[in-house]
């Protein structure tokens, strides 16, 4: 499904929609995310059945009330929402494979475990094939604020039966529309952004310690250089909303030179340069095919296709 095709996204759950009591709630996996979620749910006044491969991991939840399943088959019977936070998509499928499909009858799965759009997808038509509603999503914040208003999540696929439900995560979530794999799609996109501005703070204080500036001392300034992110990605969405990249404030070309620079510095410290070869190596593709001139926001049309749009 094209983004042409998507839903718009909206609230989720929706404010308009009417409240229900508490639906009992199964809690698969109880890693950091899965026990923040069974703490919300029993803090929405839920009732809550938990289980994880490895007992003894449910902490204060049982005394909190929450029964702990010696099964999975009983934790999925003991829920109308089952809520899935497990390592990754195989696990999710490496677990629920051996439930009957009579426990599934009135339930619906929300799987809210990290992983590919396409693993969503193939998810979701597991799910349906074997009679289960399925609802995907992805949470966007630590665990620490889960139930709070501080939750950012994301969903997509069957929601009509979970709204209530799943507004004890807290916070902001938005719907996606039906695509099962959009909340994925948006959490890969995320993680990459977050990933790689985490290794550049990371490769720029080890560039720094090498040319012998404290770590403390770089801070405010590399505060100031994260702050212009907040201004440059909506300048850069509508750029590439309206395929038109003008270059008055940075072009490829300049971008291209400063990194080889930056690739120099590294080198000569022993660093490891991969990130900034493969940054350089699009902006070279950019400048050789006559986009040297543009704006930093025609990149993204060479790291999607290999090659510059247009």
């Amino acid at each position: 499904m094209t983004s042409s095709t998507q839903d718009t996204p909206r609230p989720y759950p929706d404010p308009s929609a009417p409240s229900a009591p508490p639906a009992p709630v199964t809690v698969l996996g109880l890693g950091p995310m899965g026990r923040a979620l069974a703490s919300a749910f029993l803090a929405a006044g839920h009732p809550v059945t938990v289980w994880n491969r490895t007992p003894g991991r449910a902490g204060d939840l049982p005394d909190r009330g929450a029964a702990v399943a010696g099964s999975v088959a009983d934790a999925v019977g003991a829920g109308r929402v089952v809520v899935a936070c497990l390592r990754d998509y195989d696990a999710v499928r490496a677990v629920l494979e051996p439930v009957a499909p009579t426990r599934w009858e009135g339930r619906l799965l929300t799987n809210l475990t990290s992983g590919e759009p396409a693993r969503a997808r193939s998810m979701a038509h597991w799910a349906t094939a074997h009679g289960i509603r399925y609802l995907d999503g992805a949470i966007l914040t630590p665990t620490q604020v889960v139930g709070t208003a501080a939750t950012a999540v994301l969903y997509s696929g069957a929601h009509e039966a979970v709204r209530d439900t799943m507004a004890a995560v807290g916070g902001t979530g938005t719907y996606l529309g039906a695509d099962p794999g959009r909340a994925a799609a948006y959490e890969v996109a995320l993680l990459d952004l977050f990933t790689t501005s985490v290794y550049g703070v990371a490769h720029s204080f080890a560039l720094a310690s090498a040319e012998g500036i404290a770590p403390d001392d770089l801070a405010p300034f590399a505060i100031g250089i994260s702050g212009l992110l907040s201004e440059m990605i909506p300048r850069f969405a509508g750029q590439l909303r309206t395929g038109d990249y003008p270059g008055e404030r940075s072009t490829i070309a300049s971008a291209a030179t400063t990194i080889a620079h930056l690739i120099d510095a590294a080198t000569a410290h022993g660093l490891e340069v991969g990130a900034l070869t493969a940054a350089k190596g699009a902006a070279d593709r950019a400048v050789a095919a006559g986009h040297g001139p543009d704006g930093l926001p025609r990149l993204a049309t060479v790291l999607r296709t290999g090659k510059p749009a247009g």
